[in-house]
């Protein structure tokens, strides 16, 4: 094989733009490295689940020295935002980016009411719009984001590096089961999320999230009884 200096100036970019044939057994560390150097202004969003504070360490380790958005919809757990700043400490590498920050039920955003009568409608104006507009004054060319496969059968086939949308994404996480991201977790003793631990395995708005119960994915306790699965932020027609 011939090397990039062979094959003429552009080679040497083209190789690194190009996702190497990760397996699932890839190290999400070589994923996040990988993408660090294709994509330097890469940008990550965050809600501080699980997977996210497990990215946020991986991504620290492996050289990260981004933005982490957080979207403050007015309707997170105090939980929620206390996690949020608890990274922010542990990780002063990284510059933690609250949008919209501040908002509350009565902002005037949105009915109060909007969220039960239609939670598309709410999620749209609250998260997908503001980090949608952030995104578009940023420009990055990718997001790296803490998906993964055993979430929800709607995040069953997502690859490492997914191309669609306005911008690449990159899930390190992709191929990470539950259990490997608590191991990780406990090992490292990250600051997860206390609600985590009362069952509510996915966090998003307090009135749009329940604990999980027994047998059930873990993003069943989203908008349970809705017909709704994601916010918008990686499917529909305004996906990042």
């Amino acid at each position: 094989m011939r090397s990039p200096e062979a094959l003429g100036p552009d080679a040497g970019l083209l190789s690194t733009l190009t996702p190497p044939a990760f397996t699932p057994d890839s190290d999400p560390l070589e994923v996040i490295r990988w993408a660090l150097a294709a994509h330097p202004e890469l940008l990550m969003p965050s809600a501080f689940n699980l997977n996210g504070v497990v990215l946020i360490d991986l991504a620290a380790r492996a050289g990260y020295r981004g933005e982490v958005v957080f979207v403050d919809t007015g309707y997170h757990f105090p939980e929620t935002l206390a996690t949020r700043d608890r990274l922010a400490a542990r990780y002063p590498q990284l510059k933690f980016v609250t949008l919209n920050a501040g908002a509350s039920p009565e902002d005037g955003q949105t009915d109060p009411a909007l969220y039960a009568a239609d939670p598309d409608a709410c999620c749209a104006v609250r998260k997908v719009a503001p980090l949608q507009d952030y995104l578009r004054h940023r420009g990055p060319s990718a997001l790296l984001n803490a998906r993964s496969r055993d979430q929800a059968s709607t995040r069953a086939d997502i690859p490492f590096v997914e191309t669609g949308g306005a911008r690449l994404k990159v899930n390190p996480l992709a191929h990470w089961t539950r259990e490997q991201l608590e191991a990780y977790a406990a090992e490292h003793a990250l600051p997860v999320n206390p609600l985590y631990f009362d069952g509510f395995l996915s966090i998003g708005c307090w009135i749009c999230t329940r604990a999980v119960r027994p047998g059930e994915d873990a993003r069943a306790g989203r908008w349970a009884g809705q017909g709704k699965t994601e916010c918008g932020l990686w499917a529909g027609n305004g996906k990042l």
